[in-house]
């Protein structure tokens, strides 16, 4: 009896030895960051290797040889809108983005996104799409310790996708086609129109500089169906600026500067208040 309850207790004890995993930090902890650009969601999965005292490129990562563009896979960027990356047309999807660093320029290669090695894109016989861009190197002074990647510029049509590393930076422009997909939404809206898609339209037309007279019937048709908060009076009164009509302009800014007061919003009491100012010179 004795035998077997030690034996029980033996097998229980390697059971539990065997199934125990001790967590410890990655050496090249991963990292995840997505940034939307336009109407695009553009997201990037790397891993962010360090210095920790050594010389990078030219060193650790080759002058003009394929890297994995930071550490473990491949890193992997994902748009789920079509894309022009650094010129090249991008179809929306997920690709492995690969580099071949050089001492003026680096070529990027994406790759349709397979997971498993990263190697397996060299040897495969798929084409990728490729883009050569400068680089620079940082203000002397400036070294950053943990490979990085993240996003700058941003506009409603573009941004900048940056690798930056020792003292060395890349930056590649994103275009996007926003104008087309809005006026497709707008479009499509404007069916059934509510009047928050009324002072939608109209801020992006203003916003995008397009037809501000379009802009204008569209808002005062928002307001007209209820909408009327002090940020739509705002935007009103820059409209309204913007095609000379500096009277219309100072009305609609006190509408926006009363109702913001009583909201407590400092920001648009601020602005307005600015606004008034200026127009009434």
């Amino acid at each position: 009896m004795k035998k077997t309850l030690f034996l029980t207790m033996l097998l229980a004890l390697s059971a539990t030895m065997m199934t125990a995993q001790i967590k410890t930090p990655a050496p090249s902890p991963s990292a995840t960051i997505t940034q939307t650009i336009g109407l695009v969601d553009v997201s990037v999965e790397y891993s962010r290797p360090s210095m920790k005292g050594r010389t990078i490129y030219g060193d650790l990562v080759p002058y003009d040889k394929m890297w994995r563009t930071g550490a473990n896979a491949a890193t992997k960027i994902t748009f789920s809108g079509d894309v022009k990356f650094g010129g090249a047309d991008v179809p929306a999807g997920s690709y492995a983005m690969l580099t071949r660093p050089g001492k003026m320029e680096w070529d990027f290669m994406l790759y349709p996104y397979v997971s498993g090695s990263w190697s397996s894109y060299l040897e495969s016989d798929v084409e990728a799409i490729s883009t050569r861009i400068k680089s620079w190197q940082m203000p002397e002074g400036v070294n950053v310790e943990s490979f990085m990647i993240g996003f700058d510029n941003l506009t409603n049509n573009s941004g900048d996708i940056y690798l930056l590393w020792e003292k060395t930076m890349v930056m590649v422009p994103i275009t996007v086609n926003t104008d087309e997909a809005v006026e497709a939404s707008i479009k499509s809206a404007m069916e059934g129109p509510s009047a928050n898609d009324y002072y939608a339209a109209a801020s992006y037309y203003f916003d995008a500089g397009k037809d501000n007279k379009q802009a204008l019937e569209w808002i005062n048709t928002a307001i007209d169906k209820g909408y009327d908060r002090f940020w739509v009076q705002r935007k009103k009164s820059l409209i309204q600026a913007s095609l000379g009509d500096k009277k219309g302009a100072i009305a609609s800014a006190k509408k926006s500067l009363e109702m913001a007061t009583e909201a407590g919003n400092e920001e648009y009491i601020k602005m307005n208040n600015e606004s008034i100012m200026e127009w009434s010179k």
